[in-house]
C-alpha cells in the first residue's frame, strides 16, 4: 500500500468539480505536497507542457503520484456538438502525460499514474449491471463514443506501458457524477446540475412547465462526488496495475423518476414536458461494483436523495457566484 502522507502528488484538474474533493481527501490523509496545474500555465494537450509539468511541479523533485482528473466533457448536447474536440483533448492529455511520465524517468523512480476513465467507454447495449469484463464487447453509445474511446485508449496505453516498461498505475471508471461545484450551465452540463438549475430558475420565474430532453425512459446511476473521490484516492493507495475498476452507487433510476425527484426536492409545482425528438442517450447504466469492494475496500455511502439535497442547497447558496 502507498502511504500518500510523504508523497509528492500532481492532481490534474485538481481545481475542478471532483478535483477539489480529491485534493481535500489527500490533505486529510496528511499529504502536504500537492501540485495542481492550471490551464493558464500548462496546456496538457501539448507534449512540451506535460514534460515541463513533471520538471517544474516540485522545483526539480519528481512527483511520486500523478492523478489525472483533467478532462473535456459535457452532457448529450455538448457531446454531439464537440465530438472531435472531446476525442482530441482527452486522448492528447492522456497520451502526453503517460509518455512523458516514462520519458522523464518516473517509472524507474517507482512513481504511480492514476487514470480516471469513464462509464461512456462501455458498449451501448452492455448487460446490466455493467461488469468490467464487458468493456470490449461492443461499440459505445454514439453520442459519447469519441470521449469514451479516448478514455479507454488511455487504459490500454497504461497496460502496454506496464507490460513493456513496468509502469505502476491504476484505472477507475466512475459512473455519472453529481454534487457541489459541478458545471450548472444549461448547454454543457450533465443531467443532474442541468435539471437542478432548470427547476430552480423555473420556480423563481413562476413558469408553468419545464421541458426535458428525450422520453425519460433511459436509466442512469448517479454517484455523489465525495464518494467517487474517496474511491480514486483508495486506488492511488492500493493499486499498482491498471485493472479497470467501476466506481458506482450500484442502483439505477429512470430519467423520468430523477426529474420527478428533483422537482419535488426543489419544490417546483409546474408541469414537466418531454421532447421525444431529442435523444435519450445510452438506454441503461448501472454498475457492478464488486471489484471496487474487493480490490479497494470501497463502497458508496451517500444516498441519491441526500446527495441531491446537498447539491441543491449548494447551488442555491452559490449560484450568484457561478459564471454562465
Amino acid at each position: 500500500m502507498t502511504d500518500l502522507k510523504s508523497k509528492r502528488v500532481i492532481v490534474t484538474g485538481g481545481a475542478g468539480f471532483m478535483g477539489r474533493v480529491v485534493v481535500d481527501i489527500l490533505r486529510r490523509r496528511g499529504c502536504t505536497r500537492v501540485f495542481i496545474p492550471r490551464s493558464r500555465d500548462f496546456d496538457l494537450t501539448r507534449e512540451a507542457d506535460c514534460a515541463r509539468l513533471y520538471r517544474e511541479a516540485f522545483a526539480g523533485e519528481s512527483p511520486d503520484v500523478v492523478i489525472h482528473l483533467a478532462a473535456q466533457v459535457g452532457g448529450i448536447g455538448a457531446n454531439r456538438a464537440n465530438p472531435g474536440r472531446y476525442f482530441f483533448a482527452n486522448m492528447a492529455m492522456a497520451l502526453h502525460l503517460i509518455e512523458q511520465f516514462r520519458a522523464q524517468g518516473l517509472i524507474e523512480r517507482g512513481a504511480k499514474f492514476v487514470q480516471i476513465g469513464t462509464i461512456c467507454a462501455y458498449p451501448k447495449f452492455t448487460p446490466v449491471p455493467f461488469r468490467e469484463e464487458e468493456l470490449w464487447n461492443g461499440y459505445p453509445e454514439e453520442t459519447n463514443a469519441p470521449y469514451g474511446v479516448a478514455k479507454k485508449a488511455a487504459w490500454q496505453m497504461l497496460d502496454a506501458y506496464r507490460l513493456q516498461y513496468g509502469m505502476k498505475s491504476a484505472y477507475v471508471l466512475p459512473v455519472n457524477l453529481y454534487g457541489p461545484w459541478d458545471h450548472f450551465d444549461l448547454q454543457n452540463s450533465h443531467v443532474v446540475p442541468a435539471l437542478i438549475r432548470k427547476c430552480i430558475e423555473a420556480q423563481d420565474r413562476g413558469d408553468r412547465f419545464i421541458e426535458c430532453w428525450g422520453t425519460g425512459s433511459a436509466s442512469r446511476e448517479f454517484l455523489y462526488v465525495d464518494d467517487c473521490a474517496e474511491g480514486i484516492v483508495r486506488a492511488a493507495e492500493v493499486m499498482d496495475v491498471p485493472t479497470p475498476i467501476n466506481l458506482g452507487a450500484q442502483f439505477e433510476i429512470t430519467i423520468r423518476d430523477l426529474v420527478n425527484l428533483i422537482v419535488r426536492l426543489v419544490g417546483f409545482t409546474g408541469e414537466v414536458r418531454w421532447d421525444a425528438g431529442k435523444p435519450d442517450g445510452q438506454p441503461r447504466r448501472c454498475l457492478d461494483t464488486a471489484r471496487a469492494r474487493d480490490l479497494l475496500g470501497w463502497r458508496a455511502t451517500t444516498s441519491l436523495e441526500d446527495g441531491l439535497r446537498r447539491t441543491i442547497d449548494w447551488y442555491r447558496a452559490h449560484r450568484g457566484q457561478i459564471p454562465d
